[in-house]
């Protein structure tokens, strides 16, 4: 992994993103985006999460977070290692589920490629974190966030997608809460 890849500096402010296995498309149905969402939750009360942007995709999540905790890695990790966990039980007990075999195949398959799964790998491994230097990065990273979905053919405006901090910054918390952005303009 290169030195550019790294938590160097444990309080800095970071943005990162992260991916399924194979980029499959995973975030298709509400129940798996309530997942990513109670982890959030869950992250921020009890993990020290200071959440500053968000967005949820259909095969990958981007933050800008900083771990109060200054333990950037280790909250990721947790994040990650429970969503994974939480989201392929979802996919097995989930009867609408019509891509349940072929998912759970995917992730197996993932799985063998590590000799340190034991069973089914639900993220890929990296998640190029970038220290945010200066208020111009914040905002430019904050843009690429909140116009993943645009750029994706989703939506046609950044607050019309449910899964991103755009609708924060409209005002809007209803699925997520974020930590204010006062550290910048």
């Amino acid at each position: 992994m290169s030195r550019k890849y790294k938590f160097h500096n444990k309080a800095g402010l970071y943005f990162v993103s992260f991916a399924t296995v194979y980029w499959l498309d995973v975030f298709t149905r509400q129940i798996y985006f309530n997942v990513l969402a109670e982890s959030i939750h869950y992250c921020r009360a009890e993990k020290g999460m200071e959440l500053y942007a968000y967005c949820f995709m259909p095969s990958h999540v981007h933050f800008i977070f900083r771990s109060s905790n200054e333990q950037p890695m280790e909250l990721l990790q947790a994040f990650k290692k429970h969503t994974a966990k939480k989201v392929i039980e979802t996919i097995e007990n989930n009867p609408q589920e019509s891509r349940k075999e072929w998912l759970l195949w995917m992730f197996e398959r993932a799985g063998k490629k590590q000799g340190n799964i034991s069973k089914y790998q639900f993220w890929q491994h990296h998640n190029k974190p970038i220290e945010l230097w200066s208020e111009s990065v914040v905002k430019q990273k904050i843009d690429y966030i909140h116009n993943n979905p645009v750029e994706s053919g989703f939506v046609t405006n950044p607050i019309d997608w449910k899964y991103s901090s755009a609708k924060n910054y409209q005002d809007d918390s209803t699925v997520l809460e974020i930590d204010n952005a006062g550290f910048f303009g």
